[in-house]
């Protein structure tokens, strides 16, 4: 999820949103702290679930990385005031379907899945599901 986070970096600019989606265990901290790390972050990045949203300011772009899975419904991440800095910075938020898409034009989904009980492993499928033209282009150049 590290390396994947860190490749995604590299195609981000001011403005992008990414939603990441997956079960408790997929993997969608680790992702946002490799794309932190991709981004030159040096502060620690860690789950923002009790405090909603966290702010790094010290990349090659400001990530605003939020947690929506305790929120209620789009009136409670508009609350938020995400769309403040959206501009200018990446936003990433994790349990974000389905509330937060409205803050770009174009976003990207990362939809992570797990093994469950009964599979062996800790092998994730990782599926990008690029909404408009701009992440169906960049993603072009993601993959071999």
């Amino acid at each position: 999820m590290r390396e994947l986070g860190g490749r995604l970096a590299v195609l981000l600019r001011p403005g992008d949103l990414i939603v990441l989606s997956g079960p408790l265990g997929a993997g969608k901290t680790v992702l946002a702290q490799g794309i932190a790390a991709g981004l030159g972050i040096g502060q620690t990045v860690t789950s923002p679930t009790f405090v909603l949203a966290r702010v790094y300011l010290d990349g090659r772009l400001p990530l605003v990385h939020v947690d929506a899975y305790r929120l209620g419904g789009v009136a409670e991440a508009d609350d938020l005031d995400l769309d403040a800095d959206a501009d200018s910075s990446v936003t990433i938020v994790e349990w974000g379907a389905g509330l937060v898409e409205g803050l770009a034009q174009d976003h990207l989904e990362v939809v992570l899945t797990r093994p469950t009980a009964d599979q062996a492993g800790e092998v994730r499928t990782v599926r990008l599901l690029p909404s408009g033209p701009s992440w169906t282009e960049r993603l072009r150049g993601l993959l071999p």
